[in-house]
């Protein structure tokens, strides 16, 4: 199979790159993460990761509770079990909060190696943007 790079630059702020197949067809988009700095990346995820009142109430229990189990999270949310989990795994994915297994349930906790880095790096972008 045939792929064919190509990369559009639109102005000077927006570029799209595209693999094509031997017929033209998109075949995949390229991330462009690679465009940005590690630190611009870290914030960016950190931010998405806190983007819901979900999450922010998750980590809330978490630091009252100290550890905690998934279901005992649901309890204490308006939302159903399946819903907490996938937010669970977006804060796990990031690093805020950290899951041991304990038979066939997951304890969880808060990571506080990561929530100081996240606090230290949107401290460190707020200061670096007010003039």
């Amino acid at each position: 199979m045939l792929l064919a790079f190509l990369k559009l630059k639109l102005d000077h702020e927006l570029s799209l790159s595209y693999i094509y197949d031997e017929d033209w067809r998109i075949a995949m988009a390229i991330s462009k993460a690679i465009e940005f700095t590690k630190t611009e990346n870290r914030i960016s995820d950190l931010a998405k990761a806190l983007s819901h009142p979900a999450r922010i109430k998750i980590l809330k229990i978490l630091a009252q509770k100290n550890i905690c189990m998934c279901g005992d999270i649901v309890d204490l949310m308006p939302l159903a079990q399946a819903t907490v989990s996938q937010h669970l795994k977006e804060l796990k994915r990031v690093g805020f909060i950290k899951g041991e297994i304990e038979g066939p349930k997951i304890c969880y906790c808060l990571d506080y190696h990561v929530i100081n880095e996240a606090q230290k790096k949107l401290k460190e972008f707020f200061e670096g943007i007010i003039k």
